[in-house]
């Protein structure tokens, strides 16, 4: 799997503070970024919105805009997951990189740091998707991995995947196996299965014994 920073881009250099508003209108009008960096002589002082830029004044320094630039940016030492969730809190497609010093190195992009997740075993593996359900009080990582394990499973990634305040959704990949046996342990420690599968032999049941019934009425 690539490093992280095999993705680091300085295809763009940053907008410096000096440049025109114009300026900045127009390689906005170039490019598919949502936001870009922002530079004072060589200091990053944050990135600013290609929405925002559009209603600015031409005439004017971007760095007359500073109350509108947003802070946020990413270190040179930082893993691929909470990269991506600069991306995420921050709703753009373009975080500038510092290293430990505060210099600004580049940029990350969105597109890039997706290739990388879909590099990764959880994606990549073959296996069986499993979203499972319980109360916020009563779940357990550890639980969920010991459910799995405990059938011959292994497991290729988990996470949560969706919450509440009162329960949380668990997405569990595991390689193919005894899928059945796990869906129903899940479901004797009183975990709800969230996603459809075939296998599910509990479900199957139901919908036979359906089936017959509608049968049986429409004798």
């Amino acid at each position: 799997m690539a490093e992280i920073t095999d993705y680091l881009n300085n295809d763009y250099k940053p907008i410096d503070s000096q440049e025109t508003v114009a300026s900045v209108q127009d390689f906005f009008e170039e490019v598919t970024f949502s936001h870009f960096p922002i530079v004072d002589e060589s200091i990053y002082i944050g990135s600013i919105s290609a929405d925002d830029v559009e209603t600015f004044d031409g005439e004017k320094a971007i760095a007359d805009y500073r109350y509108a630039m947003e802070g946020f940016f990413a270190r040179t030492d930082m893993i691929w997951m909470d990269v991506l969730e600069i991306f995420a809190k921050n709703r753009t497609n373009v975080v500038p990189v510092l290293d430990d010093a505060n210099v600004y190195v580049g940029y990350y992009e969105i597109e890039d740091i997706i290739t990388l997740f879909n590099e990764t075993p959880f994606l990549k593996e073959p296996g069986g998707v499993i979203i499972v359900e319980k109360g916020l009080a009563d779940y357990s990582m550890s639980q969920v991995a010991q459910i799995v394990e405990s059938n011959n499973g292994r497991i290729l990634g988990l996470f949560i995947s969706g919450a509440t305040a009162d329960t949380v959704q668990i997405t569990v990949k595991i390689t193919l196996g005894a899928m059945n046996e796990i869906i129903q342990t899940f479901r004797r420690y009183n975990y709800e299965i969230i996603s459809e599968h075939q296998e599910d032999a509990y479900i199957n049941n139901l919908k036979e014994r359906s089936d017959y019934l509608d049968k049986y009425l429409n004798l």
